[in-house]
């Protein structure tokens, strides 16, 4: 089940993509195993040990399996780099002011450096404490991370720290609060910090009580892989192809929400029974949950203009008939073929499968009008007109160009435009020659028909 999507997954990423797997422990060995295969060991990031429950399991028969194992892999870690997390409380109650210094809170950090003193014979020299005036040298395997100039400045804004009686036996640099930027992550991921699998259930059962998923993740764990893996402002796409309740998207909304960012996601889901006649497969738990998590934004956000909608699209075969012939009557195959797109489809469906085949993005914006009695589809704010009528009478071509060419004006798109028609509508060669010869005098000169 797993080679497939991971081998597609590879194939999906950006040249700086990476991707989090979440995983129980006992099976973490197979897909270490599957990642090296498909990804190269070479681009195994980290494996993250996330602490996802609050109380241990007392009926376990051996361990409480109080952890997952979130697998970190980039499609290149030569090209990849996590982004740093701001510093949460407990990090911040790193700093403290032991010396009462005014510059606020501090930390301190070791002074020396994995260098030898044969490879840094410049970092190998005496320190003096101010408060004994003993001279301290550095080991020669671990010298100085500073050089005698840089050390001088240290000195003089005293940013040395010997200990709170001030006879340390080595000294240490102070970094203080104010002047700390974010932080580079780390491999566990404590619950109060990212959320716990009892978080999770409550999230969603307040927002969807019948939703009837028990295993969904907490929305602050996708959260944290976002921070790490997304810019908020470059429109970066979320690929989630085990969607489950929609935990994913709902985080990419609540991101969006906090900083106004444009994030965008793609969750993918099979339509797993459910037993249920309201929703009755996971996808449509997941759309019910995107729904509602959109709505209780825009209630509690009145003011929030971020995009809140998505589309479903479901996977099927082309629209378009293929040429399986009854050698036996070709006759009839022949006019069974006159029409190549098949008469079970919606409008709605080849419209988005010209999309696809123009390499137009399916979330680009679509609206519609009717014209002469037909319905008409501008993409893109114009760049394409498409009609998919089943009839065009001869009558009914000038009006329905001269109407096509009016709100191409309207919509003034940037660059040439496309007009798309079913070929099988025509009445006729003629009625299709002139629908062509009116919108070229127009200015449309792309016209073509499927």
């Amino acid at each position: 089940m797993m080679y497939p999507r991971l081998k597609l997954a590879r194939s999906l990423l950006r040249d700086d993509g990476v991707m989090f797997i979440t995983i129980d422990d006992t099976e973490l060995s197979h897909l270490i195993r599957l990642c090296d295969e498909v990804f190269g060991e070479e681009n195994h990031v980290a494996t993250v040990c996330w602490q996802k429950k609050v109380s241990p399991s007392n009926d376990a028969k051996w361990f409480s399996t109080d952890h997952d194992c979130i697998v970190i892999l980039a499609k290149s870690r030569e090209i990849w780099r996590p982004y740093r997390l701001p510093m949460n409380d407990r990090q911040k109650g790193y700093y403290t002011n032991p010396d009462n210094d005014a510059r606020g809170p501090w930390n301190s950090a070791t002074y020396t450096c994995n260098k030898t003193k044969t490879e840094r014979r410049n970092l190998y020299y005496p320190i003096t404490n101010p408060n004994t005036g003993e001279k301290v040298w550095p080991k020669e395997t671990a010298v100085w991370a500073y050089s005698r100039d840089l050390h001088a400045t240290h000195v003089k804004e005293n940013l040395l720290y010997w200990g709170l009686d001030g006879r340390g036996k080595m000294p240490r640099l102070k970094k203080f609060l104010n002047e700390a930027g974010n932080v580079v992550p780390r491999s566990i991921w404590f619950y109060d910090d990212v959320g716990h699998t009892q978080e999770a259930t409550k999230e969603l059962m307040n927002l969807f009580p019948d939703s009837g998923f028990d295993t969904p993740k907490p929305i602050r764990l996708v959260q944290r892989m976002l921070q790490i893996a997304v810019t908020p402002d470059q429109g970066d796409l979320v690929l989630d192809f085990f969607a489950g309740s929609g935990t994913a998207g709902h985080a990419v909304l609540e991101m969006n929400r906090n900083d106004g960012g444009n994030r965008r996601f793609v969750l993918v889901q099979l339509p797993e029974p459910t037993e249920r006649k309201d929703y009755p497969t996971i996808a449509d738990i997941a759309k019910e949950r995107l729904r509602r998590a959109g709505k209780k934004i825009k209630d509690e956000n009145p003011m929030f203009a971020g995009d809140l909608g998505f589309r479903v699209f479901k996977l099927d075969s082309s629209n378009i008939r293929a040429w399986e012939p009854n050698r036996d009557n070709l006759p009839q195959t022949l006019l069974d073929s006159s029409d190549h797109l098949k008469t079970d489809r919606t409008e709605a469906d080849i419209l988005f499968e010209l999309l696809l085949k123009l390499g137009l993005d399916l979330t680009v914006p679509i609206e519609q009008k009717t014209i002469s009695g037909k319905t008409v589809y501008s993409v893109g704010a114009g760049i394409l007109l498409v009609c998919l009528a089943p009839a065009i009478a001869r009558e009914e071509v000038e009006p329905l160009a001269l109407g096509l060419a009016a709100w191409h004006r309207e919509l003034a798109p940037v660059g040439d435009a496309q007009v798309v028609f079913r070929d099988s509508a025509f009445a006729d060669d003629v009625a299709k020659t002139n629908m062509t010869a009116i919108l070229q005098q127009h200015g449309l000169e792309n016209v073509r028909s499927l």
